[in-house]
């Protein structure tokens, strides 16, 4: 199945509700069952990463299967390591590939006893839970934050509590400070000085609280008003000092035409048409989530670029840069790329496009999101396997449509 999407007639001006954060949702899941609170999480996302982490927590089974959950695979590693009985954590054919080495031996660290039952450093895992004491482990912090924020968040519970050691370059170091930010707010001093995290032990307090909008999500927005200036975007729950690492959008688009204003609400978006700079440079060490939007809106506006902090994104839920040098060769752009992913970039080098292209989408939902817009300089484009927008934007289409975009399916 493919959607076909035509560009809108005319620039939009009108209100987006995105969905809710899912990597505050996530991590206040854990925290929340961590605590055996029975707190009330409002505006919970209703990403396929949310439901799935959500649905394991909450169902008593010796099987847990995440799909492509990333998050939750990694989350429920170190939450299942804390809890007495053995469980079978597993999930996608994908999911079997991406590394859960470097937070495995950090667990072991302090007790735990994980197995892997196919390939060494890779799901499904064979985990038999509690026993864990507290102390000093040490962790590679150049390839998930995810890791780090999986021991941080079991820290209280453990006898004497955690010291995590960073090794290397930290990457995605806004989504620790996020999960530090929200341990904290629920009764735990936990502290970070850029190369070590402490986290006594205690017991979490949690309160009702509410989750704010996701950040990536507006990111399709700030690349629709840019590609269509004289747009006027207002997108509700989205806070000037946002816990979320992607909030650095207001900034990121500013040379491309996107002034941000916030209100009570949330913000509005409004484009216009402006000299664009002879090349961007960006490093995305601390959002690389934002790379597949910014690098597909670069090329369309004509703007060369050189991205660095992309390193992550060869073990997404595809190599992103991969895909990105694909898909968009089929659209007329050719794209450079280190091969350890540490930078990618853009020249201006053309190739003959596609005529009618159909871009795949790798199971990953960043991809169909970032390519979409694409219809507004070429007319229409094409997109593979839609539904993958679940992950984390399930209204996606119905929200394009709203905007002004023509959207069959064939």
């Amino acid at each position: 199945m493919k959607n076909v999407i035509s560009a809108p007639l005319k620039a939009f001006s009108g209100s987006i509700h995105i969905p809710s954060s899912k990597s505050i949702s996530n991590r206040m899941l854990i925290i929340r069952a961590l605590a055996g609170s029975g707190a009330t999480l409002y505006n919970l996302s209703d990403s396929d990463d949310t439901k799935v982490l959500s649905e394991s927590l909450d169902t008593e089974s010796d099987v847990k299967y995440v799909g492509h959950a990333g998050t939750a695979m990694r989350f429920l590693t170190a939450y299942l390591s804390t809890l007495p009985g053995e469980v079978t954590l597993t999930g996608s054919q994908r999911m079997k590939q991406r590394p859960v080495g470097p937070l495995v031996d950090a667990l072991k660290q302090v007790g735990a006893r994980i197995e892997y039952l196919e390939n060494e450093g890779c799901p499904p895992l064979r985990i038999s839970g509690g026993g864990l004491t507290g102390g000093s482990i040490a962790i590679e912090a150049g390839i998930s934050s995810q890791f780090i924020s999986a021991l941080m968040m079991i820290g209280p519970v453990l006898e004497g509590g955690l010291r995590i050691e960073l090794k290397g370059d930290v990457v995605s170091a806004s989504y620790i400070e996020m999960t530090l930010s929200l341990m904290n707010s629920c009764g735990v001093g936990a502290r970070f000085d850029g190369r070590t995290i402490t986290v006594p032990q205690g017991t979490y307090s949690m309160e009702d609280f509410r989750v704010e909008s996701d950040w990536s999500g507006a990111s399709y927005w700030y690349q629709v008003a840019a590609l269509l200036p004289r747009s006027e975007i207002t997108l509700p729950n989205l806070s000037q000092n946002s816990l979320q690492g992607d909030s650095a959008l207001v900034k990121i688009f500013e040379p491309l035409g996107v002034r941000t204003t916030f209100n009570e609400e949330g913000l509005i978006l409004r484009s216009q048409k402006q000299e664009l700079p002879e090349q961007y440079v960006y490093d995305f060490t601390a959002c690389p989530d934002l790379v597949q939007t910014l690098a597909v809106s670069l090329c369309t506006l004509g703007v060369p670029f050189r991205f660095t902090g992309t390193t992550t994104l060869r073990v997404k839920e595809t190599d992103r840069i991969a895909a990105l040098q694909t898909e968009l060769k089929r659209v007329g752009f050719v794209l450079s790329a280190d091969p350890r992913g540490e930078w990618l970039e853009w020249d201006g080098a053309r190739c003959d496009p596609e005529g009618d292209p159909l871009i795949r989408t790798y199971h990953d939902h960043r991809m169909a999101m970032a390519f979409a817009p694409l219809a507004i300089p070429l007319g229409k484009i094409s997109i593979e396997d839609p539904g993958v927008v679940s992950k984390s934007y399930p209204g996606y289409w119905k929200d394009l449509e709203k905007a002004g975009f023509g959207i069959t399916q064939a």
